[in-house]
């Protein structure tokens, strides 16, 4: 039995600079009607950088959770954007780092409800160019020894699922 649900119809309910949301009827596989709730979203990228055994990490103020998290840099790609296009350009911006990329995997955060791809690559041969941070943006960069942050994932300290999965399957490559 096929599993692949139709859209019939599709409102837009508010248009954003970040993300769309739209309001789908579909057709079920058993041809009844439902309705999706869809943040529709250009994709993210982000970048593992390890150096000398200590992960790049970024803290920083997430206003939905109302505290500081340990990240690994990343950010929105532009419509039509490549992802290691921008990776690149994010990794470079947050942190001053001008790296070579090598793509790790494709993560889908949530994909019950976003159709969001965030393509997690892992750095190789870089150097310190400059930070550039966008407006608006405040953010503090540590180095971190591997072994520390995966303490940090098992307390529960680092949450954020990118960079969990990335550190994961960083480790399962070594």
């Amino acid at each position: 039995m096929s599993l692949t649900e139709k859209r019939i119809n599709s409102k837009t309910v508010y248009d954003g600079k970040i993300l769309t949301l739209t309001v789908d009827e579909v057709s079920l596989p058993d041809r009844n009607i439902s309705v999706r709730e869809c943040v529709r979203h250009s994709g993210g990228a982000a970048v593992l950088l390890v150096n000398d055994g200590k992960v790049l990490l970024v803290k920083q103020f997430r206003y939905l959770y109302g505290k500081e998290i340990y990240e690994i840099p990343a950010g929105k790609l532009n419509d039509g954007e490549d992802a290691a296009v921008g990776a690149a350009r994010e990794l470079e911006e947050e942190t001053g780092y001008r790296a070579k990329l090598v793509h790790a995997l494709d993560l889908y955060p949530s994909p019950g409800y976003t159709d969001e791809v965030i393509h997690i690559f892992f750095a190789d041969k870089f150097e310190f160019v400059g930070q550039k941070l966008d407006a608006g943006e405040f953010l503090n960069c540590i180095f971190i020894p591997l072994d520390d942050v995966l303490k940090m994932i098992e307390s529960g300290e680092i949450c954020d699922a990118k960079t969990v999965a990335a550190v994961y399957k960083y480790i399962s490559n070594k």
